[in-house]
């Protein structure tokens, strides 16, 4: 193949990272298409897909920023009346 250079640009380069992007993009849908597939079977055994969307949104974050979130979600609640404490 030539390498053709359109100002300054190789079309040979730019070539390969259009094809490699490509490829992740194809692979990206494959990987989307697996979670999916496991969300499904996760729900037919009784399990809320929302809840383990939650749970491994909370495991991706720091510590300190779940501290701060579940600090904020109680006063927050608490500021409109829906106190978990009261029966």
């Amino acid at each position: 193949m030539s390498n053709i250079m359109i100002d300054g640009i190789s079309g040979d380069i730019l070539k390969q990272y259009i094809e490699k992007i490509e490829k992740l993009e194809q692979e990206k849908k494959e990987i989307i298409a697996q979670i999916k597939d496991i969300y499904a079977g996760a729900k037919s055994d009784g399990l809320k897909q929302e809840t383990m969307r939650q749970i491994i949104k909370i495991r991706k974050m720091k510590k300190e920023d779940i501290y701060e979130q579940e600090t904020l979600f109680e006063i927050y609640k608490k500021a409109l009346g829906m106190d978990s404490d009261v029966s």
